[in-house]
């Protein structure tokens, strides 16, 4: 019962904690409220526990909100406000997180190639960025029970979009059990 060693991990192809970024765009009262790709309370639950799981693997992450300082948006939901407690947010007007300047610095700022992407609306607020930064060389890793859009239709023309440009989808265990690799190993 012997693991191989662990393998370079920032040069790794799998996600690993020291190659990968951990992007949060727009998870606010009124983004959650209007989904209906999912159970939204599941959708909480697999973003929380997708969020804990970033802090707890020490991943770079980048937090997006929109229109919260015109006024026009609330912050992130609370339980989101918990798990990323002490991480800035980057509030911005555009639908488009990666058109927004101080967003994409701090997404360049990680250093990571490997972005795993969360957002809502599947269908805008996650699509927009995603396409950009694989055009711009990122690898895109979509984490799909924790992105939701305003219908079930719309949700999954938009993952195919994604996935159609190179983008890669992933669930929330996959994204546990890849960062952990084994069990036997604690870093």
């Amino acid at each position: 019962m012997a693991s191989e060693p662990i393998r370079d991990p920032a040069n790794d192809h799998l996600l690993t904690p020291q190659n990968a970024a951990f992007i949060v765009i727009d998870y606010q009262p009124v983004q959650v409220n209007s989904i209906a790709s999912m159970d939204r309370q599941l959708l909480i639950n697999n973003i929380v526990g997708a969020s804990k799981a970033a802090v707890a693997y020490d991943l770079p992450i980048v937090h997006s909100t929109v229109n919260v300082k015109t006024g026009l948006n609330k912050p992130p939901i609370p339980q989101l406000r918990a798990a990323l407690e002490g991480y800035p947010t980057y509030d911005r007007t555009s639908i488009n997180s990666w058109e927004d300047v101080e967003f994409r610095k701090a997404v360049e700022a990680t250093g990571r190639k490997k972005l795993i992407m969360t957002a809502l609306w599947t269908e805008a607020c996650l699509t927009f960025p995603a396409l950009d930064a694989l055009k711009a060389g990122y690898e895109v890793y979509v984490v799909v029970d924790a992105v939701g859009g305003t219908s079930v239709a719309a949700h999954e023309a938009a993952l195919r979009r994604i996935e159609q440009a190179g983008g890669q989808m992933i669930s929330v265990a996959q994204l546990f059990c890849e960062l952990q690799r084994d069990w036997a190993r604690s870093a």
